[in-house]
């Protein structure tokens, strides 16, 4: 990771505890590692996208530069996770977690806004 310590950039002071986003040891732990990869990485963003069968998909990237709109969240030391406004009102409350089914290893959303998800898993909906 980038040996240069930056101060946390939250400015979400005025978000309820209950509507911030939020990430376990795991997946902290999963999201520190992709950032040590990219010294340019300063977080990660997590934004949803119109598409799939039941209507939005996440689209999860590694932050290199934020934008002026940004809700920013530090949910752990050296880990800041990006949240454009429009976005924030589909996944407020959402924890990221890491999970290792098998073979396979991802990130899941524990979204408490979600009423359906597609059979593949790969898109949701929100009334």
């Amino acid at each position: 990771m980038n040996s240069t310590v930056i101060a946390s950039r939250d400015n979400t002071a005025d978000v309820v505890a209950t509507d911030r986003v939020k990430a376990t040891p795991k997946a902290v732990n999963h999201i520190l590692k992709q950032m040590e990869t990219d010294p340019s990485a300063i977080g990660f963003r997590l934004e949803v996208k119109r598409t799939g069968c039941s209507g939005w998909m996440y689209v999860v990237d590694l932050v290199r530069e934020s934008r002026d709109d940004d809700l920013v969240f530090t949910v752990a030391d050296g880990l800041d996770i990006f949240v454009d406004p429009k976005s924030f009102g589909f996944v407020h409350g959402t924890e990221i977690d890491f999970v290792s089914e098998g073979l396979t290893r991802h990130l899941v959303f524990n979204n408490p806004n979600v009423t359906a998800e597609c059979g593949c898993g790969e898109s949701f909906s929100i009334d």
